[in-house]
Protein backbone atom coordinates (compact mmCIF):
# COMPACT_ATOMS: atom_id res chain seq x y z
CA UNK A 1 0.00 0.00 0.00
CA UNK A 2 1.35 3.65 -0.67
CA UNK A 3 1.59 5.71 2.07
CA UNK A 4 1.03 8.77 -0.13
CA UNK A 5 -3.08 7.21 -0.89
CA UNK A 6 -3.52 6.12 2.61
CA UNK A 7 -2.57 9.72 3.78
CA UNK A 8 -4.14 11.44 1.05
CA UNK A 9 -7.08 9.65 2.23
CA UNK A 10 -6.50 10.54 5.88
CA UNK A 11 -6.48 14.57 5.09
CA UNK A 12 -9.50 14.01 2.86
CA UNK A 13 -11.72 12.74 5.27
CA UNK A 14 -10.72 14.52 8.11
CA UNK A 15 -10.96 18.05 6.15
CA UNK A 16 -14.03 17.44 4.44
CA UNK A 17 -15.77 16.36 7.70
CA UNK A 18 -14.63 19.77 9.24
CA UNK A 19 -15.20 21.67 6.74
CA UNK A 20 -18.84 20.51 6.72
CA UNK A 21 -18.77 22.63 9.98
CA UNK A 22 -17.11 25.50 9.04
CA UNK A 23 -19.58 27.09 6.26
CA UNK A 24 -22.41 26.26 8.70
CA UNK A 25 -20.65 28.69 11.19
CA UNK A 26 -19.78 31.33 8.87
CA UNK A 27 -23.03 31.61 7.10
CA UNK A 28 -25.16 31.29 10.36
CA UNK A 29 -23.03 33.25 12.88
CA UNK A 30 -24.16 36.76 10.65
CA UNK A 31 -27.42 35.55 10.86
CA UNK A 32 -27.80 35.00 14.12
CA UNK A 33 -26.30 38.44 15.24
CA UNK A 34 -28.32 40.51 12.69
CA UNK A 35 -31.54 38.84 14.79
CA UNK A 36 -30.08 40.08 17.75
CA UNK A 37 -29.06 43.51 16.19
CA UNK A 38 -32.99 43.92 15.46
CA UNK A 39 -34.12 42.63 18.83
CA UNK A 40 -31.86 45.34 19.96
CA UNK A 41 -33.20 47.93 17.83
CA UNK A 42 -37.20 47.44 18.23
CA UNK A 43 -37.65 45.42 21.46
CA UNK A 44 -39.39 42.75 19.38
CA UNK A 45 -39.74 39.37 21.48
CA UNK A 46 -39.34 37.60 18.40
CA UNK A 47 -36.21 38.51 17.67
CA UNK A 48 -34.99 37.56 20.89
CA UNK A 49 -36.17 34.03 20.65
CA UNK A 50 -34.63 33.61 17.02
CA UNK A 51 -31.37 34.90 18.36
CA UNK A 52 -31.43 32.83 21.24
CA UNK A 53 -32.67 29.50 19.47
CA UNK A 54 -30.42 29.88 16.29
CA UNK A 55 -27.79 30.75 18.52
CA UNK A 56 -27.78 27.38 20.39
CA UNK A 57 -27.35 25.85 17.13
CA UNK A 58 -24.77 27.94 16.61
CA UNK A 59 -22.63 27.35 19.65
CA UNK A 60 -23.22 23.44 18.53
CA UNK A 61 -21.94 24.08 15.48
CA UNK A 62 -18.58 26.03 16.55
CA UNK A 63 -17.62 23.63 19.22
CA UNK A 64 -17.59 20.55 16.94
CA UNK A 65 -15.68 23.11 14.36
CA UNK A 66 -13.10 23.63 16.89
CA UNK A 67 -12.88 20.00 17.97
CA UNK A 68 -12.56 18.32 14.57
CA UNK A 69 -10.30 21.47 13.10
CA UNK A 70 -7.59 20.72 15.64
CA UNK A 71 -6.18 17.75 13.74
CA UNK A 72 -5.64 19.72 10.67
CA UNK A 73 -2.33 21.63 11.46
CA UNK A 74 -0.97 18.41 13.54
CA UNK A 75 -1.33 16.41 10.34
CA UNK A 76 1.58 18.77 8.64
CA UNK A 77 3.92 17.28 10.65
CA UNK A 78 2.36 13.99 11.23
CA UNK A 79 1.71 12.86 7.34
CA UNK A 80 3.39 15.37 5.43
CA UNK A 81 6.55 16.45 7.45
CA UNK A 82 7.90 17.14 3.38
CA UNK A 83 5.58 19.26 2.99
CA UNK A 84 5.23 21.48 6.75
CA UNK A 85 8.95 22.19 5.57
CA UNK A 86 8.42 23.15 1.57
CA UNK A 87 5.94 25.79 2.74
CA UNK A 88 6.55 26.50 6.46
CA UNK A 89 8.02 29.43 6.03
CA UNK A 90 5.01 30.51 3.90
CA UNK A 91 2.46 29.04 6.39
CA UNK A 92 3.35 30.27 9.27
CA UNK A 93 2.05 33.71 9.40
CA UNK A 94 -1.39 33.26 8.05
CA UNK A 95 -1.61 30.00 10.56
CA UNK A 96 -0.55 31.98 13.31
CA UNK A 97 -3.15 34.49 12.47
CA UNK A 98 -5.80 32.27 12.21
CA UNK A 99 -4.86 30.44 15.59
CA UNK A 100 -4.73 33.70 17.42
CA UNK A 101 -8.57 34.35 16.02
CA UNK A 102 -9.68 31.44 15.97
CA UNK A 103 -8.27 30.44 19.89
CA UNK A 104 -8.56 33.32 21.06
CA UNK A 105 -10.02 36.14 19.29
CA UNK A 106 -13.35 34.18 18.23
CA UNK A 107 -13.46 32.43 22.09
CA UNK A 108 -12.97 35.18 23.89
CA UNK A 109 -15.52 37.18 22.36
CA UNK A 110 -17.93 34.15 22.41
CA UNK A 111 -17.83 33.89 25.66
CA UNK A 112 -18.41 37.22 26.45
CA UNK A 113 -21.54 36.43 24.30
CA UNK A 114 -22.71 32.94 25.63
CA UNK A 115 -22.24 34.20 29.61
CA UNK A 116 -23.31 37.90 29.28
CA UNK A 117 -27.40 37.86 29.10
CA UNK A 118 -28.40 39.91 31.41
CA UNK A 119 -24.74 41.24 32.63
CA UNK A 120 -23.26 42.90 29.88
CA UNK A 121 -25.49 46.02 28.59
CA UNK A 122 -27.00 45.23 25.30
CA UNK A 123 -24.81 46.62 23.19
CA UNK A 124 -21.96 45.88 24.81
CA UNK A 125 -23.01 42.16 24.48
CA UNK A 126 -24.53 42.27 20.77
CA UNK A 127 -20.92 43.96 19.80
CA UNK A 128 -18.91 40.78 21.30
CA UNK A 129 -21.16 38.54 18.90
CA UNK A 130 -20.27 40.76 15.45
CA UNK A 131 -16.81 40.57 17.02
CA UNK A 132 -17.08 37.05 17.22
CA UNK A 133 -18.29 36.44 13.93
CA UNK A 134 -15.91 38.92 11.70
CA UNK A 135 -13.62 36.72 14.01
CA UNK A 136 -14.66 33.99 12.07
CA UNK A 137 -14.66 35.36 9.07
CA UNK A 138 -11.06 36.64 9.53
CA UNK A 139 -10.30 33.12 10.45
CA UNK A 140 -11.71 31.75 7.37
CA UNK A 141 -9.36 34.49 5.06
CA UNK A 142 -6.36 33.75 6.50
CA UNK A 143 -7.06 29.47 6.23
CA UNK A 144 -7.47 30.38 2.38
CA UNK A 145 -4.71 32.67 1.55
CA UNK A 146 -2.50 29.74 2.86
CA UNK A 147 -4.70 26.93 0.88
CA UNK A 148 -4.22 29.47 -2.02
CA UNK A 149 -1.22 30.03 -1.96
CA UNK A 150 -0.74 25.71 -2.97
CA UNK A 151 -3.19 26.89 -5.68
CA UNK A 152 -1.07 30.04 -7.17
CA UNK A 153 2.49 30.81 -5.39
CA UNK A 154 3.12 34.46 -5.05
CA UNK A 155 5.96 36.67 -3.16
CA UNK A 156 8.12 33.68 -2.17
CA UNK A 157 11.46 32.69 -3.89
CA UNK A 158 13.11 29.41 -3.36
CA UNK A 159 16.04 29.08 -1.15
CA UNK A 160 18.19 25.92 -1.05
CA UNK A 161 14.94 23.68 -1.77
CA UNK A 162 12.38 25.98 0.42
CA UNK A 163 9.94 28.59 -0.35
CA UNK A 164 10.92 31.54 1.81
CA UNK A 165 8.45 34.33 1.91
CA UNK A 166 9.43 37.51 0.87
CA UNK A 167 6.04 39.55 0.76
CA UNK A 168 4.03 38.96 3.03
CA UNK A 169 1.16 41.51 1.21
CA UNK A 170 1.22 39.70 -2.01
CA UNK A 171 0.61 36.32 0.12
CA UNK A 172 -2.08 37.78 1.50
CA UNK A 173 -3.56 39.79 -1.45
CA UNK A 174 -3.12 36.78 -4.03
CA UNK A 175 -5.40 37.12 -6.46
CA UNK A 176 -6.57 33.36 -5.74
CA UNK A 177 -6.96 33.80 -2.09
CA UNK A 178 -9.50 36.91 -2.80
CA UNK A 179 -11.64 34.79 -5.34
CA UNK A 180 -11.47 31.99 -3.20
CA UNK A 181 -12.46 34.16 -0.20
CA UNK A 182 -15.72 35.67 -1.68
CA UNK A 183 -16.81 32.07 -3.06
CA UNK A 184 -16.80 30.76 -0.46
CA UNK A 185 -18.72 33.12 2.09
CA UNK A 186 -21.29 33.10 -0.35
CA UNK A 187 -21.47 30.07 -0.73
CA UNK A 188 -21.23 30.04 3.05
CA UNK A 189 -24.19 32.13 3.46
CA UNK A 190 -26.36 29.65 1.34
CA UNK A 191 -25.36 26.52 3.87
CA UNK A 192 -26.90 28.90 6.72
CA UNK A 193 -29.53 29.94 5.15
CA UNK A 194 -30.61 26.39 4.27
CA UNK A 195 -30.44 25.66 7.59
CA UNK A 196 -32.66 28.24 8.67
CA UNK A 197 -35.20 27.10 5.55
CA UNK A 198 -35.09 23.31 6.56
CA UNK A 199 -35.83 23.77 9.99
CA UNK A 200 -38.55 26.66 10.48
CA UNK A 201 -40.24 24.62 7.78
CA UNK A 202 -40.18 21.83 9.90
CA UNK A 203 -41.51 23.35 13.51
CA UNK A 204 -44.09 25.92 10.81
CA UNK A 205 -44.91 22.09 9.21
CA UNK A 206 -45.43 20.73 12.99
CA UNK A 207 -48.01 23.49 14.26
CA UNK A 208 -50.05 22.76 11.62
CA UNK A 209 -50.28 18.68 12.37
CA UNK A 210 -50.99 19.41 15.73
CA UNK A 211 -53.78 21.28 14.87
CA UNK A 212 -52.29 24.74 16.24
CA UNK A 213 -52.09 26.47 13.20
CA UNK A 214 -54.99 25.77 10.75
CA UNK A 215 -55.96 27.98 6.75
CA UNK A 216 -59.00 29.72 6.07
CA UNK A 217 -61.19 29.32 2.61
CA UNK A 218 -58.71 31.72 1.13
CA UNK A 219 -55.51 29.35 2.21
CA UNK A 220 -54.40 32.19 4.54
CA UNK A 221 -52.89 31.39 7.86
CA UNK A 222 -55.22 31.32 11.41
CA UNK A 223 -52.36 31.83 13.78
CA UNK A 224 -53.48 29.50 17.23
CA UNK A 225 -51.35 28.41 20.31
CA UNK A 226 -51.50 25.91 22.94
CA UNK A 227 -51.29 27.05 26.41
CA UNK A 228 -50.19 23.35 27.67
CA UNK A 229 -46.67 23.23 25.38
CA UNK A 230 -44.01 25.36 26.42
CA UNK A 231 -43.27 28.24 23.88
CA UNK A 232 -46.28 27.14 21.68
CA UNK A 233 -48.23 30.55 21.55
CA UNK A 234 -48.84 32.81 18.51
CA UNK A 235 -45.28 34.38 18.80
CA UNK A 236 -43.70 30.99 18.27
CA UNK A 237 -45.39 31.40 14.30
CA UNK A 238 -44.11 34.45 13.86
CA UNK A 239 -40.60 33.35 14.95
CA UNK A 240 -40.39 30.34 12.54
CA UNK A 241 -42.25 32.04 9.98
CA UNK A 242 -39.88 34.65 10.02
CA UNK A 243 -36.91 32.86 10.19
CA UNK A 244 -38.03 30.89 6.98
CA UNK A 245 -38.21 34.43 5.45
CA UNK A 246 -34.54 35.17 6.23
CA UNK A 247 -33.18 32.59 5.19
CA UNK A 248 -35.05 32.21 1.82
CA UNK A 249 -33.76 35.88 0.99
CA UNK A 250 -30.28 35.07 2.55
CA UNK A 251 -30.28 31.82 0.26
CA UNK A 252 -30.98 33.88 -2.69
CA UNK A 253 -28.68 36.52 -2.26
CA UNK A 254 -25.74 33.68 -1.46
CA UNK A 255 -26.28 32.18 -4.63
CA UNK A 256 -26.22 35.36 -6.68
CA UNK A 257 -23.01 35.83 -4.86
CA UNK A 258 -21.85 31.98 -5.81
CA UNK A 259 -22.63 32.85 -9.27
CA UNK A 260 -20.67 36.32 -9.46
CA UNK A 261 -17.71 35.39 -7.74
CA UNK A 262 -17.32 31.52 -9.29
CA UNK A 263 -17.18 33.18 -12.56
CA UNK A 264 -14.28 35.21 -11.58
CA UNK A 265 -12.71 32.39 -9.97
CA UNK A 266 -12.98 29.99 -13.04
CA UNK A 267 -11.33 32.45 -15.05
CA UNK A 268 -8.14 32.57 -12.81
CA UNK A 269 -8.39 28.36 -12.80
CA UNK A 270 -8.21 28.76 -16.42
CA UNK A 271 -5.23 30.73 -16.23
CA UNK A 272 -3.61 29.18 -13.46
CA UNK A 273 -4.05 25.61 -13.85
CA UNK A 274 -5.39 24.94 -16.98
CA UNK A 275 -5.19 20.98 -16.70
CA UNK A 276 -7.38 21.57 -14.02
CA UNK A 277 -9.97 23.03 -15.80
CA UNK A 278 -9.43 21.49 -18.85
CA UNK A 279 -10.27 17.58 -17.17
CA UNK A 280 -13.19 19.38 -15.56
CA UNK A 281 -14.78 19.93 -18.72
CA UNK A 282 -13.71 16.41 -19.80
CA UNK A 283 -12.59 18.98 -22.63
CA UNK A 284 -10.23 16.31 -24.41
CA UNK A 285 -9.28 18.62 -27.60
CA UNK A 286 -9.21 22.29 -27.88
CA UNK A 287 -12.45 24.18 -28.15
CA UNK A 288 -14.87 26.40 -27.36
CA UNK A 289 -17.90 24.30 -26.22
CA UNK A 290 -19.09 23.27 -22.76
CA UNK A 291 -20.22 19.98 -21.99
CA UNK A 292 -23.43 19.57 -20.18
CA UNK A 293 -23.13 15.93 -20.24
CA UNK A 294 -20.20 13.67 -21.49
CA UNK A 295 -20.13 10.26 -21.39
CA UNK A 296 -16.64 7.53 -21.99
CA UNK A 297 -14.10 6.34 -19.86
CA UNK A 298 -13.42 9.83 -17.47
CA UNK A 299 -12.00 7.96 -15.33
CA UNK A 300 -9.42 7.46 -16.69
CA UNK A 301 -6.61 9.82 -17.55
CA UNK A 302 -5.43 9.83 -21.49
CA UNK A 303 -9.30 11.10 -22.51
CA UNK A 304 -9.86 7.82 -24.42
CA UNK A 305 -13.19 7.40 -25.22
CA UNK A 306 -14.79 10.61 -23.69
CA UNK A 307 -17.57 11.97 -25.77
CA UNK A 308 -19.41 14.89 -25.53
CA UNK A 309 -23.04 14.08 -25.49
CA UNK A 310 -24.49 17.70 -24.86
CA UNK A 311 -22.66 20.60 -25.73
CA UNK A 312 -23.11 24.37 -25.57
CA UNK A 313 -20.96 26.01 -28.27
CA UNK A 314 -18.95 29.08 -26.59
CA UNK A 315 -19.83 28.53 -23.54
CA UNK A 316 -16.53 26.94 -21.92
CA UNK A 317 -14.72 30.37 -23.73
CA UNK A 318 -16.57 32.71 -21.85
CA UNK A 319 -16.20 30.79 -18.42
CA UNK A 320 -12.37 30.54 -19.36
CA UNK A 321 -11.66 34.11 -20.59
CA UNK A 322 -14.95 36.47 -21.25
CA UNK A 323 -15.32 35.75 -24.94
CA UNK A 324 -17.60 33.09 -26.90
CA UNK A 325 -15.06 32.31 -30.10
CA UNK A 326 -11.53 31.94 -28.46
CA UNK A 327 -10.53 28.27 -28.36
CA UNK A 328 -9.55 26.85 -24.36
CA UNK A 329 -6.73 24.39 -24.63
CA UNK A 330 -7.68 21.05 -24.01
CA UNK A 331 -5.78 17.98 -22.52
CA UNK A 332 -4.41 16.64 -25.25
CA UNK A 333 -2.47 19.59 -26.38
CA UNK A 334 -1.63 20.92 -21.93
CA UNK A 335 0.22 17.43 -21.18
CA UNK A 336 3.05 17.60 -23.97
CA UNK A 337 3.27 21.11 -22.02
CA UNK A 338 3.17 19.75 -18.46
CA UNK A 339 5.86 16.70 -19.40
CA UNK A 340 8.03 19.36 -20.88
CA UNK A 341 8.22 21.61 -18.29
CA UNK A 342 8.01 19.36 -14.88
CA UNK A 343 9.55 15.98 -16.53
CA UNK A 344 7.64 12.44 -17.57
CA UNK A 345 8.85 10.92 -14.40
CA UNK A 346 9.02 11.71 -10.54
CA UNK A 347 12.99 12.82 -10.47
CA UNK A 348 15.49 9.54 -9.01
CA UNK A 349 15.61 11.66 -5.45
CA UNK A 350 15.74 9.73 -2.36
CA UNK A 351 12.80 11.66 -0.90
CA UNK A 352 10.44 9.63 -3.26
CA UNK A 353 11.23 5.67 -2.48
CA UNK A 354 10.06 3.83 -4.31
CA UNK A 355 7.86 5.90 -6.18
CA UNK A 356 11.32 7.42 -7.66
CA UNK A 357 11.32 6.99 -11.85
CA UNK A 358 7.69 6.79 -11.76
CA UNK A 359 5.55 8.28 -14.50
CA UNK A 360 3.66 11.50 -13.93
CA UNK A 361 -0.10 11.53 -13.96
CA UNK A 362 -0.80 15.38 -15.19
CA UNK A 363 -3.99 14.63 -15.55
CA UNK A 364 -6.22 14.32 -12.32
CA UNK A 365 -9.06 11.85 -12.10
CA UNK A 366 -11.38 13.29 -14.26
CA UNK A 367 -14.49 11.45 -13.02
CA UNK A 368 -13.45 13.47 -10.08
CA UNK A 369 -12.96 16.96 -11.27
CA UNK A 370 -15.78 16.59 -14.25
CA UNK A 371 -18.65 15.48 -11.64
CA UNK A 372 -17.07 17.52 -9.01
CA UNK A 373 -17.39 20.99 -10.68
CA UNK A 374 -21.07 20.06 -12.47
CA UNK A 375 -22.70 18.97 -8.86
CA UNK A 376 -21.42 21.78 -7.13
CA UNK A 377 -23.61 24.23 -9.46
CA UNK A 378 -26.27 21.65 -9.34
CA UNK A 379 -26.73 21.21 -6.00
CA UNK A 380 -26.05 25.12 -5.92
CA UNK A 381 -28.67 25.59 -8.31
CA UNK A 382 -31.26 23.42 -6.44
CA UNK A 383 -30.70 25.71 -2.86
CA UNK A 384 -31.39 28.48 -4.40
CA UNK A 385 -34.20 27.52 -6.52
CA UNK A 386 -35.99 25.92 -3.23
CA UNK A 387 -35.36 28.92 -1.42
CA UNK A 388 -37.42 30.98 -4.31
CA UNK A 389 -40.24 27.70 -3.96
CA UNK A 390 -40.27 28.53 -0.16
CA UNK A 391 -41.10 32.11 -0.25
CA UNK A 392 -43.90 31.96 -2.98
CA UNK A 393 -45.46 28.53 -0.58
CA UNK A 394 -45.47 30.01 2.33
CA UNK A 395 -46.64 33.63 1.18
CA UNK A 396 -50.00 33.33 2.67
CA UNK A 397 -48.10 32.66 6.35
CA UNK A 398 -47.74 28.65 6.86
CA UNK A 399 -46.58 26.10 4.84
CA UNK A 400 -48.23 22.92 3.21
CA UNK A 401 -49.80 20.51 5.18
CA UNK A 402 -47.61 17.45 3.48
CA UNK A 403 -45.53 15.28 5.18
CA UNK A 404 -43.50 14.70 2.12
CA UNK A 405 -42.74 18.39 1.57
CA UNK A 406 -41.25 18.72 5.08
CA UNK A 407 -38.89 16.15 4.49
CA UNK A 408 -38.13 17.65 1.22
CA UNK A 409 -37.46 20.97 3.19
CA UNK A 410 -35.81 18.96 5.78
CA UNK A 411 -33.25 16.95 3.45
CA UNK A 412 -32.97 20.22 1.38
CA UNK A 413 -30.35 21.52 4.33
CA UNK A 414 -28.03 19.08 2.61
CA UNK A 415 -27.95 20.80 -0.53
CA UNK A 416 -26.10 23.66 -0.03
CA UNK A 417 -23.27 21.61 2.20
CA UNK A 418 -23.18 19.08 -1.13
CA UNK A 419 -22.17 21.95 -3.24
CA UNK A 420 -19.46 23.39 -0.89
CA UNK A 421 -18.06 19.46 -0.42
CA UNK A 422 -18.48 19.04 -4.16
CA UNK A 423 -16.30 22.57 -5.12
CA UNK A 424 -13.42 21.39 -2.39
CA UNK A 425 -13.06 18.14 -3.86
CA UNK A 426 -13.14 19.43 -7.14
CA UNK A 427 -10.42 22.23 -6.15
CA UNK A 428 -7.60 20.01 -4.34
CA UNK A 429 -8.41 16.95 -6.06
CA UNK A 430 -7.95 18.91 -9.70
CA UNK A 431 -4.56 20.55 -8.33
CA UNK A 432 -2.78 16.91 -8.04
CA UNK A 433 -0.25 15.58 -9.02
CA UNK A 434 1.06 18.73 -7.37
CA UNK A 435 0.35 19.57 -3.86
CA UNK A 436 2.01 23.20 -4.58
CA UNK A 437 0.73 23.52 -7.84
CA UNK A 438 3.52 25.66 -10.46
CA UNK A 439 2.43 28.83 -12.28
CA UNK A 440 2.63 28.40 -15.80
CA UNK A 441 2.15 32.10 -15.91
CA UNK A 442 3.99 35.38 -15.20
CA UNK A 443 1.69 36.41 -12.49
CA UNK A 444 3.18 33.98 -10.08
CA UNK A 445 6.96 32.54 -9.29
CA UNK A 446 8.34 30.14 -11.43
CA UNK A 447 10.41 27.03 -10.24
CA UNK A 448 7.90 26.48 -7.34
CA UNK A 449 6.10 23.76 -6.90
CA UNK A 450 6.00 20.37 -4.55
CA UNK A 451 4.99 17.35 -6.09
CA UNK A 452 2.41 15.33 -3.87
CA UNK A 453 4.72 12.57 -3.94
CA UNK A 454 7.76 14.30 -2.09
CA UNK A 455 5.26 15.43 0.77
CA UNK A 456 4.87 12.85 2.66
CA UNK A 457 6.61 11.94 6.03
CA UNK A 458 9.61 9.76 4.76
CA UNK A 459 9.37 7.72 8.23
CA UNK A 460 6.11 7.26 8.55
CA UNK A 461 4.94 3.69 7.37
CA UNK A 462 1.79 2.75 5.51
CA UNK A 463 0.89 0.98 8.27
CA UNK A 464 0.98 3.55 10.74
CA UNK A 465 -0.79 6.21 8.32
CA UNK A 466 -3.43 3.48 8.54
CA UNK A 467 -3.92 3.09 11.48
CA UNK A 468 -4.47 6.75 12.19
CA UNK A 469 -6.43 6.76 9.04
CA UNK A 470 -8.77 4.09 10.53
CA UNK A 471 -9.19 5.87 14.05
CA UNK A 472 -9.27 9.53 13.18
CA UNK A 473 -12.59 7.82 10.58
CA UNK A 474 -13.97 6.11 13.65
CA UNK A 475 -13.34 9.35 16.40
CA UNK A 476 -14.54 11.73 13.75
CA UNK A 477 -17.78 9.49 12.63
CA UNK A 478 -18.54 9.31 16.49
CA UNK A 479 -18.51 13.20 16.53
CA UNK A 480 -20.38 13.32 14.19
CA UNK A 481 -23.05 11.24 15.80
CA UNK A 482 -23.19 13.62 18.48
CA UNK A 483 -23.48 16.69 16.50
CA UNK A 484 -26.51 15.12 14.51
CA UNK A 485 -28.60 14.25 17.47
CA UNK A 486 -27.53 17.51 19.72
CA UNK A 487 -28.53 19.90 16.61
CA UNK A 488 -31.72 16.84 16.21
CA UNK A 489 -32.59 17.45 19.81
CA UNK A 490 -32.45 21.03 20.38
CA UNK A 491 -34.25 21.44 17.27
CA UNK A 492 -37.37 19.23 17.70
CA UNK A 493 -37.49 21.14 21.59
CA UNK A 494 -37.78 24.35 19.71
CA UNK A 495 -37.38 27.59 21.02
CA UNK A 496 -37.97 26.21 24.61
CA UNK A 497 -34.68 24.42 24.60
CA UNK A 498 -32.62 27.75 24.21
CA UNK A 499 -34.78 29.96 27.16
CA UNK A 500 -35.60 28.20 30.11
CA UNK A 501 -37.38 30.95 31.41
CA UNK A 502 -40.51 29.78 29.18
CA UNK A 503 -40.47 26.70 30.98
CA UNK A 504 -40.35 28.10 34.06
CA UNK A 505 -43.18 29.90 33.36
CA UNK A 506 -45.34 27.36 32.37
CA UNK A 507 -44.28 25.56 35.85
CA UNK A 508 -45.54 28.90 37.85
CA UNK A 509 -48.68 29.05 35.74
CA UNK A 510 -49.64 25.51 37.68
CA UNK A 511 -47.55 22.50 35.08
CA UNK A 512 -47.14 19.48 35.58
CA UNK A 513 -48.86 19.71 39.46
CA UNK A 514 -51.77 22.04 37.65
CA UNK A 515 -54.72 20.47 37.36
CA UNK A 516 -54.46 21.58 33.50
CA UNK A 517 -52.31 19.66 31.89
CA UNK A 518 -52.20 16.58 34.12
CA UNK A 519 -52.71 13.11 31.69
CA UNK A 520 -51.58 14.81 28.94
CA UNK A 521 -49.14 12.66 27.10
CA UNK A 522 -48.35 14.59 24.49
CA UNK A 523 -47.89 17.71 26.57
CA UNK A 524 -45.27 16.09 29.01
CA UNK A 525 -43.57 14.24 26.11
CA UNK A 526 -42.42 18.48 24.53
CA UNK A 527 -41.86 19.38 28.33
CA UNK A 528 -39.64 16.66 28.70
CA UNK A 529 -37.45 17.19 25.63
CA UNK A 530 -37.33 20.50 26.13
CA UNK A 531 -35.77 19.56 29.82
CA UNK A 532 -33.77 16.86 28.12
CA UNK A 533 -31.86 19.21 25.26
CA UNK A 534 -31.83 22.14 28.23
CA UNK A 535 -29.44 19.63 30.19
CA UNK A 536 -27.35 18.13 27.12
CA UNK A 537 -24.58 20.58 27.10
CA UNK A 538 -25.81 22.83 30.17
CA UNK A 539 -24.92 26.27 28.77
CA UNK A 540 -28.92 27.60 28.90
CA UNK A 541 -27.22 31.03 29.02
Amino acid sequence: MDPVDIARWQFGITTVYHFWMVPLTIGLGPVVALMQTLWLRTGQERYLRMTKFWGKLYLINFIMGVATGLVQEFQFGMAWSEYARFVGDVFGAPLAMEGLLAFFFESTFLGLWIFGWNRLPRRVHLATLWIAVFGSIASAYFIIVANSWMQHPVGVELVEGRAVMTDIWAVLGNSTAIAAFTHTMFGALGVGAGFLIGISWYHLWRRRRDGIDSVDELGRVVVGERADLPGRDRLDHSVWLRSLRIGAAVAILGFGGVAITGDAQAKLMFEQQPMKMAAAEGACESGTSFSILSVGTLGDRDCDGVVGLIEVPGVLSFLANGSFDEPVRGVNELLPEYQAAYGETLPDDSIYGDRAGQPIQYVPLMEVTYWGFRLMILFGALAAFAAVVALWLTRKGTVPQSKWIMRLAVLGILAPFAANSAGWVFTEMGRQPFVVAPNPNPSGVDGVFMFTAAAVSPGVSWGELLFSLITLTLVYGALMVVEVRLIARFTRAGVAAAMPELIHSRDDAGHPDGDGDEGDPQADGADSRVRRADDVLGFAY
